[in-house]
């Protein structure tokens, strides 16, 4: 089984070294300047749990030629979301043989775009729970916990037993729909959590901020409910019971949220990754999706709109919130 993993930044450099530390046969398409990053000190994958993999440059099959693509049985899209539409066109060009492609990738639509451009094809939804850090030096780190999914396909059994192997989980989903708003809601911080240029496990230790993040949670589960859409429950609590949990004095939320808050001290949303990277964010694929849930159903979404705004401020001028400075914004809006 050949994998093709198109787009080897944070997720898909962890997840391809992860696959190649366990004998899969991979090949990674990167920019240059990640595919120069590994061919000086080679790719490790580490975890929060303690587990780390090196693999040397010369076991790695690295390329940023799209043709490379073509030899694949599957393939893995973990480009930001904003390059999808060119990806699915550089696959089209080259991919002849059917292949199954599953997009690993955040937001709710990027499986339907390349479905639209690479009719041919199978395309499956996938979904990459925990947050992957770029620690330099060909070091991606993954700092929060969870399993992968995808749509439900036949036959699946290699790349889950292939997953399996590399000590990562692969579960198949009937209704991809409600784990991708699930992991959405759960994407909410990725904006709180970049605004306040903290480390996650801090940030989600100040009360302030879980207020925040629990003020955009529960205007999208309004929306959800009118809209009929229920998420699936992917963590020990439901998507309905989260918020509430969130706003909870600081005391009592350490005592009851010890797995949300098990997170590597160092780990940081990719919002914020991106944000001090200088590069653009992903704000109009997830909290943008809220604000156009509202629109369709002729309402509003006034706190995940004033998310996407100063998010939107900070990718030309960054600054860092305070909890209070950040709430006051939101409640207000």
């Amino acid at each position: 089984m050949k994998i093709c993993i198109y787009g080897a930044g944070n997720i898909g450099c962890y997840l391809g070294g992860r696959l190649v530390a366990a004998g899969c046969n991979v090949q990674l398409i990167v920019r240059p300047k990640i595919r120069q990053q590994l061919q000086q000190y080679g790719l490790t994958v580490s975890d929060y749990l303690g587990y780390q993999h090196t693999i040397a440059a010369d076991q790695l099959q690295l390329s940023d030629d799209p043709q490379l693509a073509a030899q694949a049985d599957i393939i893995f899209v973990c480009v930001k979301s904003a390059a999808t539409e060119q990806v699915a066109h550089e696959l089209k060009s080259v991919l002849t043989n059917k292949t199954l492609i599953i997009s690993f990738q955040n937001g709710l639509r990027n499986a339907e775009i390349l479905k639209q451009i690479l009719p041919n094809q199978t395309i499956l939804a996938g979904m990459v729970p925990f947050n992957v850090a770029a620690l330099g030096n060909g070091r991606f780190h993954q700092g929060t916990e969870g399993a992968l999914y995808t749509q439900q396909h036949e036959p699946m059994h290699e790349l889950i037993s292939a997953f399996k192997t590399a000590g990562l989980e692969l579960k198949l989903a009937s209704d991809m729909q409600a784990v991708q708003w699930t992991k959405l809601i759960l994407n909410l911080n990725n904006s709180v959590n970049a605004l306040s240029q903290l480390p996650l496990k801090q940030q989600l230790s100040i009360r302030g901020y879980r207020q925040c993040l629990a003020m955009a949670q529960m205007e999208a589960l309004k929306l959800l409910k009118i809209a009929g859409i229920k998420p699936a429950q992917l963590t020990a609590l439901p998507a309905q019971i989260v918020p509430r949990v969130l706003s909870l004095p600081d005391f009592i939320f350490n005592a009851v949220s010890k797995n949300m808050l098990a997170i590597d001290p160092l780990a940081r949303s990719s919002m914020a990754d991106d944000l001090m990277a200088g590069r653009s964010t992903e704000i109009d694929w997830i909290n943008g999706e809220v604000v156009g849930l509202a629109q369709q159903l002729n309402l509003k979404a006034p706190v995940n709109a004033k998310l996407i705004q100063l998010i939107k401020q900070a990718e030309t001028s960054p600054k860092a919130w305070s909890a209070q400075a950040l709430k006051q914004q939101l409640e207000v809006s």
